[in-house]
């Protein structure tokens, strides 16, 4: 079912995660345990990633394919200008179909080092919509949102306009990057429905295991982290090693979801990295277990 149908078929807020596809045999039983685990969420979709820092797309239709048939979720994986070139998108859209998917994320995607967009590719997410759009109408299109801003974008109000246009070009939806301060989500909303912008933006929320997850994030994502909250999570450290950081991590997430949901946020995107222990605390403290 399309994700835009479903949110808007529901009376109260909902859950969604984000799974990365397994990258070797040895971590298929651990995934497969997680899955089964935040099944009892009842997320209402799971992304599938194509991979952080360009590492590839392999195994993302895959992986999808099976959540969608043997767990019965209902899933939106990643498509990313880097890893699909405009002669391959009609082929790939038909495989998706072919699997019963009818949601995809269309995403710029990261260029490994060295690498530029080919000329005749898809250089912005914005033209990969537009094009998904034309050949599979069927399809819901989602896009990434940044309530910090894009770490190419010189400016807020300049990364605002971008997210405005990829919705314009016919995504029904957005998933915002993860982030901590939700004032940042709350006044990106806010400057899209002034523009008359009003469909859904789905927050992400990453519950922080460790003092060395959180510091692999602020490299990859470019994720501004509060320097109250690192000094936070520092003194966890200091105090219990990540033991203490990971409850500090359950605490922190299940306010920021609690504190999202109560001022208007459709939902929240939980980040699991393919373990379901945290979020299924955090889905449990802010009382939205099923």
């Amino acid at each position: 079912m399309r994700i835009p149908d479903l949110i808007g078929s529901l009376s109260r807020p909902f859950v969604s995660i984000e799974l990365l596809p397994p990258r070797r045999e040895a971590e298929l039983a651990g995934f497969g345990q997680a899955v089964q685990a935040l099944k009892g969420m009842k997320p209402l979709f799971a992304a599938v990633t194509c991979g952080a820092g360009g590492r590839g797309a392999v195994g993302t239709l895959e992986t999808a394919r099976d959540l969608a048939e043997d767990h019965g979720f209902t899933v939106m994986p990643h498509l990313t200008c880097v890893h699909v070139p405009p002669a391959a998108l009609p082929g790939q859209l038909d495989a998706l179909r072919t699997c019963g998917i009818r949601n995809v994320l269309a995403v710029r995607g990261d260029f490994p080092a060295g690498m530029e967009p080919v000329s005749k590719g898809f250089r912005h997410a914005s033209d990969l919509v537009a094009r998904v759009r034309q050949l599979a109408p069927d399809m819901a299109v989602g896009v990434a949102a940044y309530p910090d801003g894009h770490p190419d974008s010189r400016s807020i109000l300049e990364d605002i306009g971008f997210l405005r246009f990829k919705l314009d070009q016919g995504a029904s939806f957005a998933v915002t990057q993860l982030f901590f301060d939700n004032r940042r989500y709350f006044d990106m909303v806010d400057r899209l429905a002034a523009m008359g912008c009003t469909k859904p933006i789905i927050p992400s929320i990453l519950p922080i295991r460790s003092l060395g997850q959180i510091k692999r994030v602020m490299e990859l994502c470019d994720a501004p982290v509060p320097g109250t909250l690192l000094a936070d999570i520092e003194a966890a450290h200091a105090k219990d090693g990540d033991a203490g950081v990971r409850r500090y991590g359950v605490a922190q997430a299940a306010s920021q979801l609690s504190e999202l949901l109560e001022q208007g946020a459709p939902g929240v995107h939980l980040y699991p990295f393919n373990r379901a222990d945290m979020c299924l605390e955090v889905v449990q403290r802010a009382g939205l277990l099923p």
